[in-house]
């Protein structure tokens, strides 16, 4: 790594205090860029994120794809945190912190709301950061690429369920077209990008497309940095309203994030697997589908609700959390035997 990616920690504190100040100087821009969406999917920070993972898309080798399926550990482990695991966790923390350790600070019907907006975290699991993430700790493109499709498919099936029962609302209406919207603009066209890019351009010269992968490197980073001046600008004027309520959702939304990879990698490390398998595994166990959360908050409880809130909160927090996770992977990838 070169030293600016070293310090790369200290580029998005620095792109988190520019978004929140360029958010609270220049709202109505941010407010003209947060409306340009399609299915309730921002499409420059789309843009952005298509930027951090299409250099991963052109890593994935269809002829590799057979390992998977020999190795489905990695797999198991991320379909058990996020299905039976972490959305049960989501609102135990939530019940927790809100109705008893925030009692006093929060009124009971905002409570409610809060923790609605925790659980529909919850119950989300990442389809597009996670490529990021997975890129950045030289995770297996092919392994992951296939984790995050099962995940979306079973995301179909099981979101309205999950959310409904621990809601205790059985009328949630999935919005389909943020679903399907997400996984083309995040998984379908930079696959096919990639794929063509690997076939058609460079047709198997692995020194050439190493040449192009560490050329695409400085602007993935930079998309990086970009995505998170949006998301803060997005938000700053919440963020300077309401802080108090901002740390207080915080607080279990951290514990929950913490807690799930540690056991998620605690079992990594039981199962014995790769630690190109073992990261993105861990991480896609962690993070979450924010964009799915946010559109199912406004539309269950409305745009100015404590839930919506809650999920965005989820968005502030998941970027610096998630690259410090993505450290302590680098860091610890000698526990793993390969």
């Amino acid at each position: 790594m070169g030293a600016f990616e070293r310090l790369l920690s200290v580029w998005v504190g620095a792109a988190i205090l520019i978004g929140v100040l360029l958010g609270s100087v220049f709202p109505e821009l941010f407010t003209l860029v947060a409306g340009l969406e399609w299915a309730r999917v921002n499409l420059p920070v789309a843009v952005l994120i298509w930027l951090m993972i299409y250099p991963m898309m052109v890593q994935v080798d269809f002829s590799s794809m057979a390992e998977v399926g020999r190795n489905p550990r990695g797999l198991l482990l991320t379909l058990v945190i996020n299905w039976l695991i972490k959305p049960f966790t989501m609102a135990a923390l939530g019940v927790l912190f809100f109705k008893y350790v925030f009692a006093g600070w929060v009124e009971p019907e905002t409570a409610e709301s809060y923790i609605a907006g925790m659980i529909l975290l919850g119950v989300a699991p990442c389809t597009a950061m996670v490529f990021v993430w997975s890129q950045l700790t030289r995770g297996d493109a092919n392994y992951t690429l296939v984790q995050v499709s099962i995940n979306d498919v079973i995301m179909i099936f099981a979101f309205a369920p999950i959310a409904g029962l621990l809601l205790g609302v059985t009328d949630i209406v999935v919005p389909w077209q943020t679903l399907l919207a997400a996984t083309l603009l995040y998984v379908v066209l930079p696959l096919v990008a990639g794929v063509l890019t690997r076939y058609l351009v460079f047709h198997g010269n692995r020194t050439a497309l190493g040449r192009f992968l560490a050329g695409c490197k400085p602007f993935s980073i930079l998309g990086l940095l970009a995505t998170v001046i949006l998301l803060f600008g997005f938000q700053a004027e919440r963020i300077l309203a309401q802080p108090l309520a901002i740390v207080l959702i915080a607080i279990p939304l951290l514990l929950q994030t913490y807690g799930i990879f540690a056991f998620s990698y605690f079992l990594a490390l039981r199962l014995r697997l790769r630690h190109q398998v073992a990261a993105p595994a861990c991480m896609i166990a962690t993070s979450n589908f924010f964009e799915l959360a946010v559109a199912v908050a406004i539309s269950l409880f409305g745009l100015h609700s404590g839930a919506a809130l809650a999920t965005v909160v989820g968005v502030l927090v998941e970027v610096p959390v998630m690259l410090s996770l993505v450290a302590f992977a680098n860091r610890t990838r000698h526990w793993f035997t390969n």
